[in-house]
């Protein structure tokens, strides 16, 4: 039997990069993902790609009404979920003075917000049932401080501190809260920054790649039930 089997996921972000490969990773484990994130197409070809245990619920999750929305579809489809990935982000840098405030607010909305939302709306159900797993992917920016990072190093230190008051409010009710923070994975959020052009930037041929998270996500979920894994921090060997 797979460590999954029967066991219903929800993963933001899950049409590329680390959420599709969580999604992978958790299909070919036996469970059934609700694949969740903006573009329509590309939601639609990954959901097809990992075949009848995956299925898409398209969502901006910069919306918070469309969240909202995504919650009560998928909890009217499917019910509660057995497993949170909030792995949907944004990432755009500039010095402070340069940072546009939409853009700022978008890094809230989507890396911050949009997490609590979800954690918010299926919590109350994991607590009555005992069971569950919330995992955040969080990132080295969620405790180190770069040039040119406010509005992602404020989002996600912000999504740490939340997630380390989840794991307070959490502890004895059965509801399992892990942290995943890793260093720089190559995936397209790095497409137009081209850091192997940029002073100062790990270059993407040294990056981790998607499923090395995955795989982290993977050992933190088929722990036990009485263990919890509440952080993994990841770098490049």
């Amino acid at each position: 039997m797979n460590n999954f089997d029967g066991r219903l996921a929800v993963v933001t972000g899950g049409s590329r990069g680390i959420g599709l490969a969580t999604a992978t990773m958790l299909v070919r484990g036996g469970a059934k993902v609700v694949l969740v994130a903006r573009g329509v197409q590309a939601l639609a070809t990954a959901a097809k790609a990992l075949g009848p245990r995956a299925s898409a619920m398209p969502c901006d999750v910069a919306d918070r009404r469309a969240v909202e929305q995504a919650i009560n579809q998928i909890c009217a489809a499917h019910g509660t979920p057995d497993i949170l990935v909030n792995n949907a982000g944004v990432f755009r840098i500039a010095a402070i003075e340069q940072t546009n405030a939409d853009d700022f607010a978008a890094a809230l909305h989507v890396n911050l917000l949009a997490p609590f939302l979800f954690i918010r709306g299926f919590l109350a159900a994991m607590k009555s049932g005992r069971a569950g797993h919330v995992v955040t992917i969080g990132s080295v920016a969620d405790r180190a401080i770069f040039p040119e990072n406010s509005a992602y190093a404020a989002s996600k230190f912000g999504a740490r501190a939340m997630h380390e008051v989840l794991r307070a409010e959490l502890r004895g009710s059965g509801v399992r809260a892990t942290l995943i923070s890793p260093g720089p994975v190559d995936t397209r959020l790095w497409d137009d920054l081209d850091p192997d052009n940029r002073a100062g930037f790990t270059p993407r041929r040294e990056m981790l790649p998607p499923d090395a998270v995955a795989l982290a996500v993977e050992f933190a979920l088929s722990r036990p039930p009485e263990v919890n894994i509440d952080e993994l921090r990841l770098s490049r060997s």
